[in-house]
Formats: structure tokens, sequence, C-alpha cells
């Protein structure tokens, strides 16, 4: 296709980034490439943008970063079969390798070489984004771009929630960024009997309401571990979605799930955290998961059909929509805490 495009360009190993001119990215035999009608800022491309700890022991710019779009596809290769021009996409973002123990038993979410869109290769924050056919998921017909664009990280919150049956238990979500705000919906939609968000910051308690959680928990007001056995008449929540990555955040949940509960983990802490094993996991007989991506693909189909049956409403959750050409605002916006996902359009 050869020419330029505009995008938004990790320049050094600093804070921020900068918007750039680059090549259109060119696609091997077995690659599309998508036009991109919506891209949204997640929680990693923040920790890109900081230059945190983390993205300073992973990421190598310059590139462009962004991985979470929706889009139209353009040109496909020569081997491809599975995707036409014109097809309205996302895609997973986990790349992998197909031959390790893991991806030959069925669990290529946690293939031990995966590679990741945006992170290991050139992202989507650009008016083209190049993507292995194999990772291509085709939209359902009649959904926006904007909210496909998001079904990635809803992803994440499906697969935290949905693990085992949530239907009819107390869950508490602790963190109500993006993804924890999507997961008070899942939950919600699944059918759970209380759905508690915990959260420090006011306007995403207030999302997360709108998102049909039953009770708001601010840990700065009060005791939510005590807050959690009242409203469990003292047995302790089912199940606890951790999503905050704060390390007294992660103790709190391990106190208050109930005997023989689950907790999912989902969050990334920056550093080790002391857990009470004994007392808090081994004596209780609770269930301790890591969550790593979506499961491939049968995590999207359950994205796509809460979509598409109209049992989960996102749109409270999408509270900016910029051009590409204002991607510091919007990543200004998540750094402070005062948005829900942020959708940016090239």
């Amino acid at each position: 296709m050869g020419g330029k495009m505009k995008a938004v360009f990790k320049h050094n190993r600093a804070y921020g980034a900068v918007l750039a001119e680059v090549d259109i990215p060119t696609i091997n035999d077995n690659e599309v490439l998508v036009r991109v009608k919506a891209t949204s800022i997640c929680g990693t491309d923040v920790h890109i943008y900081k230059w945190d700890e983390w993205a300073a022991s992973r990421i190598n710019p310059p590139y462009v970063f962004g991985h979470e779009f929706s889009g139209e596809v353009v040109k496909v290769g020569s081997r491809v079969t599975n995707v036409q021009i014109g097809d309205s996409v996302s895609a997973e973002t986990h790349i992998v390798c197909g031959q390790c123990i893991q991806c030959l038993t069925g669990q290529h979410h946690i293939c031990q070489k995966t590679a990741i869109i945006g992170v290991d290769r050139p992202g989507c924050f650009a008016e083209y984004v190049a993507v292995p056919a194999q990772n291509i998921w085709k939209n359902p017909v009649g959904l926006s771009h904007d909210v496909a664009s998001i079904q990635e990280p809803l992803g994440n919150a499906v697969h935290t929630v949905l693990t085992e049956n949530v239907t009819g238990k107390s869950i508490i979500i602790i963190g109500c960024g993006p993804i924890g705000l999507m997961a008070v919906g899942v939950a919600k939609a699944a059918g759970a009997a209380m759905v508690v968000a915990m959260d420090v910051n006011e306007y995403r308690l207030q999302l997360a309401m709108k998102m049909g959680a039953t009770v708001a928990v601010n840990p700065l007001k009060e005791d939510p571990i005590q807050k959690a056995l009242h409203l469990t008449s003292g047995n302790g929540m089912d199940v606890v979605c951790e999503m905050s990555g704060n390390a007294i955040a992660v103790n709190q949940g391990f106190k208050m799930v109930t005997n023989g509960g689950r907790i999912a983990i989902l969050s990334l802490p920056t550093a080790p955290i002391s857990i009470d094993i004994t007392n808090d996991i081994v004596f209780k007989g609770v269930t301790v998961q890591g969550i790593t991506g979506r499961k491939m693909f049968s995590t999207w189909q359950q994205v796509s059909s809460l979509l598409t049956g109209n049992q989960l409403n996102v749109q409270e959750l999408i509270t900016h929509r910029l051009p590409l050409e204002q991607f510091q605002k919007g990543f200004e916006l998540m750094i402070a805490g005062k948005c829900g996902k942020v959708v940016l359009v090239p």
C-alpha cells in the first residue's frame, strides 16, 4: 500500500509520546492491514506513556503503541482465507506460538511465548495497523466501532468474573478503573446477587453504580472488610476480583473473602506483596487464580453475545471520544482518574 500515516509515537525512554508521521505498515502473507476507526486507551498504555518501571523493563522505543481497536480490513495477505477486505474487525492482541504445551492443550491465553500488539510490536494508535489473520475477530453486525474497540479489555473483565459461575453470589470488584467498571457490569449481567464496587475515586464509584453496582465502598471513608462482612451477614464475599494492584487493597480482599471463596487477580502490582497464606488462603480453603488476557476465542464469543444480546450496556462507560491528535488529553484524563473509557478516533 505504501505512504504515510499519523500515529501516536513513543519516541524515547521517558514520560509522554508525540504525534508523528510514520510509514503505513507492510503486511506479510499471513497478515491483514486494518484501517483503524476507533482505538481506546488501556492501563497498559498509561504505563508506557508514564514510563514506569514495568515499561522501562519491557518496552523498546521508538515505536507506535496502543492495542485496543476496531476498524475495517483494507488489505489481506496472499495466504489469508478467513478475512475479506471490507470486514469490520477487532483483534485478540496476544500473538501466540501455537507450539508450546499450553497452546497444544488449548490454553493459548497462557502461551509461554506470547507477544503483544502495541507492546512487543507496532500497535494501533494510528490510522492503520498490521495484524496476523489468526488474531482477527470479526465484529458482530451493527456493533459501533466505539464499542467494538473496547471488546479486548471487556474480555479481561469477562474472563476475570466468569471463570466460575457467579449467579446468585456476592462479588466485590476492588479497583474501578475501566476494566473494573466493566467487571461490575459483567457481574450484574451474569446474575450476581450482590455486586460491590470498591475504589478511592468517587467519580469512578459513581460510574460503578451506573454500571449496576449494588453498593459502592470508599475505603478512605469506611472499613471495607467490616462493610463486606456486614453486607454478607458475617460470611464474607463469595468472589473477590482484584483489579487495583494496591498492596493494602489486595490484603483487604483476602480478609473479606468467605471460606471456600474465590479470588481472581487481574491487577499488576508494581512490587511484591506480603500475603498471610496460612490464615487467608490455606485455613480458609480459598481458590486464587491469576488472570491474563482472554481465552482464545471463547471469551470473545461471550463478549460479543453480551453486547449483541443487550445484556451489557457499556455506553455509560465510554465517557470521552477524542480525535487522535488530542491523545495527550486522553492520557491526562486516564492518569487523573477522571474518565471511564477514552476512545481516540484517527
